[in-house]
């Protein structure tokens, strides 16, 4: 008999083995590679528009990040947030350093690690959405991409400009020109831009008449609910905030604005937005490895960096984070992804330590192809063996029915009720 049109709608579909978002940035990844075979794009770097676009790639992403964290699951980690961003990183840097001048025996090769010890809030947001990580761990994963860029950029001060002396040049590397105050200037600005924006949305919530008019309104039990405003006002102070912080860099504040700038309405532009963001960069990615790679260093660089992630999640974050499942633990060692945040840096560097980026856009391709292999690899054994426990049909066991319970109903099933009577 022929199926209706209702039964096949309502048959669940099979899930795509391949994300389609993967497919466009495999796109974008081409194109921005063709592009920089006939343009050459190295004369962008450095001039105002380069630096602001991507330094709003990345903010949109650092915000998309962290607003998509559960605030419940950050109080209860805060320790393994904290041990994240700050022995997480250093472990990481020394693992993947260590690796890298082993084997070239190039001391300069120490910065490579810094590079890559960082992950991508930008892709984790635009790509990690997985279905078989519990929202606790997804909150740790999205918590430690976005807060561990100030531990790089402290990690660069330093030992940039030991591996420039190492590796025979005279003086100090421009990149540590600002040194420790102007990182602590950094700091301060950060911490006056996030003061400003969280005044301003507790002013605009508290005074936007819309918003007085649904509480006067509202039933006792609907303020027991996070109060925040859905306001024009709300959605042009996000945007402020975020062009401020591309304009000058001031990623810590807006890493801390996503976890208290937030209203419902933001959820879906803002994926949006975080997407077409991904895609950007992954182009923009394409565009620099047009120019030359180091292949080998390169892949060596991706493959040191996923397995530290690995060590690092199995051998330090049990001792902070308690009560993680085995499933967990495993994404969490899966975690590593690079993108915008490492290529941006090793641009930086790329004047004091030439061919740096030439080994970093490999790198970054081996990290993510690395880590969704093995998601997908993970998700192959996760149905397998929920299929191998799954208890055949033709095997369950019925519930005994009374025959004083058989009212007439020939040939029905026995229902959980006839089992409770039987019992009886």
């Amino acid at each position: 008999m022929e199926t209706s049109r209702r039964d096949r709608d309502r048959r669940p579909r099979p899930r795509a083995a391949v994300p389609a978002v993967l497919l466009w940035a495999l796109g974008a990844l081409v194109l921005g590679v063709l592009i920089g075979l006939a343009a050459d794009p190295s004369r962008l770097v450095g001039t105002t528009g380069y630096v602001f676009a991507t330094g709003l790639l990345l903010a949109v992403g650092l915000y998309g990040s962290t607003y998509g964290i559960d605030l419940a699951d950050l109080r209860r980690d805060l320790r393994g947030v904290v041990a994240a961003v700050t022995l997480g990183v250093l472990l990481k840097a020394a693992i993947v350093s260590g690796v890298m001048v082993w084997a070239s025996g190039h001391p300069e090769y120490l910065i490579l690690g810094i590079v890559v010890a960082q992950i991508d809030p930008l892709s984790v947001t635009a790509l990690g959405r997985d279905a078989h990580m519990s929202r606790r761990a997804r909150s740790l994963l999205t918590a430690w991409a976005s807060f561990d860029d100030p531990m790089t950029v402290l990690l660069t001060l330093y030992v940039a400009g030991y591996a420039y002396t190492a590796a025979g040049h005279p003086g100090s590397p421009s990149v540590v020109g600002g040194g420790a105050r102007g990182y602590a200037l950094g700091l301060i600005f950060n911490a006056l831009l996030l003061a400003g924006a969280l005044a301003l949305w507790w002013a605009g919530g508290r005074l936007w008449p819309a918003r007085r008019a649904r509480e006067e309104s509202a039933e006792p039990g609907e303020l027991d609910r996070p109060r925040r405003p859905v306001t024009p006002l709300g959605a042009l102070l996000v945007v402020a905030v975020l062009v401020l912080a591309a304009a000058n860099m001031l990623m810590l504040a807006v890493a801390v604005a996503g976890l208290f700038l937030r209203a419902r309405a933001f959820a879906r532009p803002l994926a949006r937005a975080v997407t077409s963001a991904f895609l950007l960069a992954t182009a923009l990615l394409g565009l620099f490895a047009a120019q030359g790679v180091s292949l080998g260093p390169g892949v060596l660089l991706g493959v040191s960096a996923f397995g530290a992630q690995a060590v690092v999640a199995v051998l330090l974050m049990p001792l902070f984070v308690r009560g993680l499942s085995r499933r967990d633990r495993i994404l969490l060692g899966i975690g590593q992804q690079n993108g915008l945040t490492a290529v941006l840096l090793a641009l930086t560097l790329e004047r004091d330590f030439p061919k740096t980026v030439g080994i970093v856009a490999p790198a970054v391709v081996t990290v993510n192809l690395l880590h969704y292999g093995a998601r997908m690899a993970f998700g192959c054994w996760s149905r397998h063996r929920a299929g191998k426990n799954r208890q055949p049909t033709g095997e369950r066991r019925r519930l005994p029915r009374h025959p004083a319970a058989d009212d007439g109903r020939t040939g029905e099933a026995p229902t959980a009720t006839d089992g409770l009577r039987s019992s009886a």
